[in-house]
């Protein structure tokens, strides 16, 4: 099998209409970091507020490490439907910083919370490093939660899945 004769098919580019309301629309992401011998993908609950996103990083782990490094990351976010037939993923090419603002930092943990006891099941809140009978109120701006945002966008790519061929009335 030859790779190099095949003429791959390229998704369609999303508008940034597009790109804003799957951000808006979501809640859950990936973030990629450069490891020290791989690269490293973790899972993440973000919260968008005045046009930024907002993580809560537990204290265990490598990722506090790795952002203090100081290096780009990599911010996916994603929706599908169940059979893959529609399909739509951003990319987002950034830099983290750990957020030191009171007052900032109590809005990103609240959205958090508030978004995820209407959308998530108490057993994500593991995820954030807390038990599920703890409940989502946990995530509380008077705890010493970590919030880290992702700031210096550099580059956004939106692909979306191309439009299904139109069936004729013979075909169904």
């Amino acid at each position: 099998m030859v790779l190099c004769d095949m003429n791959p098919v390229k998704l369609p580019k999303m508008t940034k209409k597009e790109i804003a309301d799957l951000i808006k629309g979501q809640m859950i992401c990936r973030i990629a970091f450069k490891g020290e011998k791989a690269p490293y993908i973790a899972p993440f609950q973000y919260a968008l507020i005045d046009g930024k996103l907002y993580f809560h990083f537990t204290k265990y782990g490598r990722k506090i490490d790795l952002i203090k490094k100081g290096e780009p990351v990599c911010v996916e976010i994603e929706k599908t439907t169940p059979d893959m037939s529609e399909y739509a993923f951003v990319s987002l090419i950034g830099n983290l910083k750990i957020v030191e603002d009171p007052e900032e930092r109590a809005k990103a943990i609240k959205k958090l919370a508030e978004e995820g006891k209407r959308r998530l099941s108490k057993n994500f809140l593991a995820a954030h490093g807390f038990n599920a009978e703890d409940g989502w109120d946990s995530l509380s701006p008077e705890k010493p939660l970590i919030i880290v945002k992702l700031e210096t966008v550099t580059d956004v790519v939106g692909l979306k899945s191309p439009k299904p061929p139109n069936k004729s009335k013979t075909e169904n």
